[in-house]
């Protein structure tokens, strides 16, 4: 942690600042988790000790609830699961993650100290827990959780008090970090991490945080390597300069930025993009074509329009009805893109959607155009390194790449690839696949540049007889239920 240091940051409280320079995808620092658990949703479908997601997991013979992928993810999971299982078995049932989280993080402590690392620049004691602005039904869920907190916790573990136990769930509602699967696709668990805990907000921020999950395929548990978070640089960062991330999605509109971090990390937002409302115009704009632009009131109501069609969208997908998703969202863009500017985030949206929809339905070449007008005008709202954009990029590079588009395939998966390197590196698993790709499409399109007649040919010919393994990944990407 040589590469910050803690200072007080204006307006914010205590921060973290450069004590050197950074350029674009360095990584300022690493940190292991303090402690994680899967999802209840996700218990019996992701490993409790690696978090990658498996097809068959073996599960814990004593509780009955912990999974993994084989004895060796097991045994490397065995010191945060020992006293968890003992729990379980006892209480004669699972209670939630964040029950389950406080617990893990608790017996840590009491068995390690307040600081269990040389590396922990804070201790969870002096990091906020905000129980005093929460509103009444999130406080009537948290005593709930204390309540069957108390009830789980063994009568022979160290006991705390009430304050104490407040405490450490008040620093997880608003501190807890999302983890991803090993690709880095779907959220799977939550876990806690303290020194990023310190790192402040910015909508337009300098840093990104991606998860790490470290090499864990190895026989011999000894030689996994942690899973951890690693900040990393978006772009040159001066020495003194402050670190920031972004806590939520720079594509809402700032009202809503505003709302979302009062409502999740109770603090009101005053960076630059917030008070100026930087790209709102774009956000909710109207199509401008040689000069001409739509009314306010034509904007208004097909906004409104498009606002109506994604609640029915959203329904339809989530009864797994994809035709339908299809037929709402072709009906939604042929009436409003002729009025909405291509960066209108409920525009966006649709194309997002269906474009994820036609690749799971294999229409290839439809699911191509929505994808390269859903990151054509990501490119005009996000950071250039932002990793939505990347992973939008890598989407829409992939969605040509099956349409038989080679060329603008080539050019999404050089760009996504550009992206990820500096958003996860060159080690992340997503990268590596991404470089795949990349040598895969440039081969292909040396190929279409010689003969497109050829090309075609045995492209067509290749995917009858075995499908590449692109597709598979892409409906990795696409559809997430």
């Amino acid at each position: 942690m040589e590469n910050v240091a803690i200072f007080d940051s204006p307006g914010k409280g205590r921060g973290l600042k450069a004590t050197k320079e950074f350029w674009a995808g360095d990584v300022i620092f690493s940190e292991p988790s303090l402690s994680a658990v899967v999802f209840d949703s996700l218990a019996e479908r992701i490993c409790h000790s690696c978090f990658r997601r498996q097809e068959k997991l073996q599960r814990c013979g004593q509780c009955k609830f912990a999974h993994y992928c084989d004895r060796t993810c097991q045994r490397a999971g065995w010191a945060e699961h020992k006293q968890e299982c003992a729990a379980i078995k006892a209480y004669g049932k699972v209670p939630n993650e964040n029950i389950r989280l406080v617990a893990r993080i608790m017996w840590r402590l009491d068995k390690e100290g307040s600081v269990v690392s040389d590396m922990q620049l804070t201790s969870l004691e002096e990091l906020e827990d905000h129980i005093a602005d929460m509103q009444e039904d999130e406080l009537k869920e948290f005593k709930v959780d204390i309540h069957n907190f108390l009830d789980y916790w063994p009568r022979n573990s160290k006991q705390h008090t009430i304050d104490v136990i407040s405490h450490m769930f008040g620093v997880v509602n608003c501190n807890g970090f999302t983890v991803s699967d090993q690709r880095g696709l779907q959220a799977v668990g939550v876990g806690l991490f303290p020194n990023l805990c310190l790192v402040n907000h910015d909508c337009w921020p300098n840093c990104t945080v991606i998860l790490n999950h470290g090499n864990q395929s190895a026989v011999n548990t000894m030689f996994h390597s942690q899973r951890r978070i690693e900040l990393r640089s978006l772009g040159k960062i001066e020495e003194g300069e402050e670190l920031t991330v972004a806590y939520v999605d720079f594509l809402n509109l700032s009202e809503e930025r505003r709302r979302l971090l009062k409502t999740q990390y109770f603090f009101d937002c005053t960076c630059h993009h917030c008070k100026n409302g930087i790209k709102d115009d774009l956000k909710l704009g109207g199509k401008e074509e040689e000069g001409v632009k739509p009314s306010e009131e034509q904007v208004k109501e097909a906004t409104d329009y498009c606002f109506q069609m994604l609640e029915k969208m959203d329904k339809a997908r989530l009864n797994g009805d994809y035709h339908e998703v299809v037929k709402i969202c072709k009906e939604c863009i042929e009436k409003t893109e002729p009025i909405l500017a291509d960066t209108h985030i409920y525009l966006l949206r649709m194309w997002s959607t269906l474009s994820e929809v036609q690749a799971y339905l294999q229409y290839f070449n439809d699911a191509a155009d929505y994808a390269r007008k859903m990151v054509d005008g990501y490119m005009k709202l996000y950071h250039p390194n932002n990793a939505v954009l990347g992973m939008a990029a890598m989407r829409a590079g992939v969605t040509h790449w099956q349409a038989g588009l080679i060329e603008v395939g080539h050019g999404m998966v050089c760009k996504a690839y550009a992206i990820l390197m500096v958003t996860h590196g060159p080690t992340h698993p997503i990268t590596k696949d991404l470089e795949a790709m990349r040598m895969q499409t440039e081969m292909e399109l040396r190929m279409f540049k010689q003969n497109e007649y050829v090309y075609h040919s045995m492209r067509e010919a290749a995917l009858k007889n075995r499908p590449m393994t692109m597709i598979g990944f892409m409906n990795q990407v696409s559809i997430r239920n």
